[in-house]
């Protein structure tokens, strides 16, 4: 593994390389692409990295997120920045024997399973054991993870019997690419994540006008157990429909789907599940701005704001959607509604920070099931600039609306 002292030394080159190659934007100057620019701008800025703030080793999701978008980008666009940047911020969370590092298995973190779809495709373009052992290393913890009586992953030990929306995105999309990759045969692991799916649907999907509105779509989670105070009486789903927890679940569709065998039950349940959601996801927008409210369950209510992360994640999910011939959009709409608002992103959201990058804003920080979980304590938590899991998800919904 790096030093603690390489490590930065990494970081440091990572913003030489942004000072290296200045962008003077003014604010009504459109870049050439924005994907581009979100991307230099992360990297400038030393995120994403396999470090926090003061240069300690995290395993995190955020940064496997931006990860498979800076991996999207150096496909599309073959600058090895991007790719340098992923190899180096892989190598700062192992050992060189693989180990995976700031890993507690105990926790059943769904939450830092996500860090390995980087490491099995370290793995696939490099050779080296030592990315398989990591991955090797996450893909163990999903058989003794703690699961329902269905079967059902818990997000984490201390949230027992609830499957969330995000545990989806950080589990599952790499418990498909490692099968993939590793075990294309293992059928009982293909049904294991085609049951993941299937159960979290059936048991979030909004069935009546609970609150405001009836728009279909899935609540942020639900307690099999029904012992939290939110939990509703017929499925044990919290009361209210997230944005982000709805964006995170999208994109686990669409990045899935690419992934699990085209003849396999999966990959008709994944399908099936977005060709229902997309139209609404897409119904759901404010008429007006074009984008999606915090709280999607309660559009326009008093404290409601329209939040950028999840909006993010929309407009990525039903593009690579329309793209890849998932989601059906004959007359154009679809595009034409997740168009609009795109630019409302760019509009409203973009800032130029004035030094060749770019801010990114309107990021709720966090979501969680662990207190009320109703309207309430979701537009009470803070926004944070330049967060990461609202950047990234600019990132990728760049990279598709770029393709355009």
């Amino acid at each position: 593994m790096l030093t603690r002292a390489l490590a930065l030394t990494s970081l440091l080159s990572c913003a030489s390389y942004a000072a290296a190659h200045p962008t003077s934007r003014s604010v009504s100057a459109a870049p050439s692409s924005y994907a581009i620019w979100a991307a230099d701008s992360a990297i400038a800025r030393g995120q994403g990295h396999g470090l926090d703030s003061d240069g300690n080793v995290q395993l995190s999701y955020e940064h496997g997120e931006l990860q498979w978008a800076l991996r999207l980008l150096y496909e599309s666009t073959g600058n090895e920045t991007y790719y340098d940047y992923i190899v180096s911020g892989a190598t700062n969370i192992i050992e060189d024997d693989g180990s995976v590092l700031d890993y507690v298995p105990e926790e059943n973190q769904l939450d830092s399973i996500r860090v390995g779809p980087t490491f099995l495709y370290l793995y696939e373009t490099t050779g080296d054991e030592k990315w398989k052992t990591a991955a090797d290393t996450l893909r163990a913890q999903l058989d003794v993870h703690p699961r329902t009586e269905e079967g059902q992953f818990w997000h984490k030990t201390r949230y027992p019997e609830q499957g969330w929306l995000d545990g989806i995105y950080m589990g599952d999309i790499f418990y498909a690419q490692y099968t993939a990759q590793l075990e294309p045969d293992n059928i009982t692991a293909w049904d294991d994540i085609n049951l993941q799916f299937e159960l979290m649907y059936d048991n979030t999907l909004q069935s009546t006008a609970a609150n405001n509105t009836n728009i279909g779509l899935l609540y942020h989670g639900y307690d099999y157990s029904q012992a939290q105070t939110w939990a509703s009486s017929d499925r044990g789903h919290s009361p209210e429909i997230w944005d982000r927890a709805m964006g995170w679940y999208m994109m686990a569709l669409v990045d899935t789907l690419d992934i699990v065998p085209a003849d396999s039950t999966a990959h008709a349940t994944l399908l099936s599940q977005l060709t229902d959601l997309a139209p609404k996801v897409v119904a759901a927008a404010d008429p007006d701005a074009g984008v999606w409210w915090l709280v999607m369950s309660q559009p326009g209510r008093e404290g409601n704001y329209f939040e950028s992360s999840g909006a993010a994640m929309f407009v990525y999910a039903l593009l690579k959607g329309v793209r890849e011939g998932y989601v059906a959009d004959a007359d154009g709409s679809i595009v034409a509604a997740v168009s609009k608002a795109y630019e409302y992103m760019v509009d409203n959201w973009v800032e130029d920070a004035g030094d060749g990058t770019m801010n990114w804003e309107a990021t709720v920080s966090v979501g969680s099931l662990s207190g009320a979980s109703d309207f309430d304590y979701y537009i009470s938590v803070d926004t944070v600039e330049n967060d990461l899991k609202g950047l990234a998800a600019f990132l990728l919904a760049s990279i598709e609306y770029e393709q355009l």
